[in-house]
């Protein structure tokens, strides 16, 4: 009888295993929702200012090669457009330069409601691929000098290459650099150096409390045969000034792209090079305003966005 149960015994471990090893597996491609929430309060952050409010939250997914901003480096003209004064802009360039160079996959934009020191934003169900797993994001903390919060690079793959599940990330405030100032205010003297990123924990008017959260729930794991021709395609950014990007995360191939005018009118084609997962495509002089744009698969799916330039 021992031969027996030591037999069954492994095979109840072997089971067992498998069964772990079925559940954590990574997959290709996986959706997630970031929800911001503002913490920031007179208690902890000193006398808030009749118009407190939060700019944009905007970030990317991206690769390792790329480093949107990170502490003890100057920030970028983007970066310091968002922490002065809430533009999103010169970030946005920023973000689409590095989709171009194949080193970020997508622009992520989303506004707070309601807009206050304690409103929270919330981000929805944005698909995240396992070449582009690095989460950067930030907004201003407003009205200031050139405050900041945000996360930079943050992997969304854990050590053995699986998605995270819930984490739960606190904020604390950062200072660009780039403007001078101690108060709630906006009509403050460049830095003359510019100096690197650093914190402003423990720095008046903050202490060492955050200013708010941030949750990355995983919503689903889905592999490149599970995410539909339409879930994969993403379009960055809409609108958009110059170029666009298409990143396709499905398992299907473009065959095709048409841009399409309000009357239907084709106005621009692209049917060859295709097979990248991210592509660009010039405006070529088009006008301001609102377009179609179908894509095809090579297996005869369709898909058609509605797409500003402007």
């Amino acid at each position: 009888m021992q031969p027996h149960y030591t037999t069954l015994r492994f095979k109840l471990i072997l089971f067992f295993l498998s069964v772990s090893f079925i559940g954590f597996s990574q997959t290709p491609n996986a959706r997630y929702t970031v929800t911001f929430m503002g913490t920031w309060n007179s208690m902890d952050h000193g006398m808030l200012p009749s118009n407190d409010h939060w700019s944009n939250l905007v970030g990317a997914t991206h690769n390792s090669s790329v480093v949107f901003w990170e502490v003890g480096q100057l920030a970028s003209s983007g970066i310091e457009d968002v922490a002065e004064v809430g533009n999103n802009d010169g970030f946005e360039a920023e973000v689409n330069t590095a989709i171009g160079n194949n080193n970020a996959d997508q622009w992520l934009r989303e506004a707070f409601n309601p807009n206050n020191a304690t409103g929270s934003c919330v981000i929805m169900d944005f698909i995240v691929n396992e070449n582009f797993p690095l989460l950067t994001l930030a907004t201003m903390i407003a009205p200031s000098p050139d405050w900041f919060t945000g996360i930079n690079s943050y992997s969304l793959l854990d050590g053995s290459n699986n998605w995270k599940n819930n984490v739960m990330i606190d904020m604390f405030p950062f200072d660009a650099g780039t403007e001078d100032g101690t108060a709630y205010d906006m009509s403050n003297p460049a830095s003359n150096p510019q100096v690197p990123i650093f914190s402003r924990i423990n720095m008046t008017p903050f202490n060492d409390q955050r200013v708010g959260y941030i949750l990355i729930t995983l919503e689903e794991l889905l592999s490149t045969e599970t995410v539909s021709f339409q879930e994969g395609i993403n379009i960055s950014p809409n609108p958009a000034s110059n170029r666009i990007h298409i990143f396709n995360g499905s398992q299907q191939n473009l065959k095709a792209v048409q841009i399409y005018d309000l009357l239907g009118n084709l106005v621009q084609t692209l049917d060859s090079n295709l097979s990248d997962r991210t592509i660009s495509i010039e405006r070529n002089g088009l006008s301001a305003g609102m377009y179609l744009i179908k894509l095809t698969s090579d297996e005869g799916q369709s898909l058609t966005k509605k797409l500003i330039f402007n």
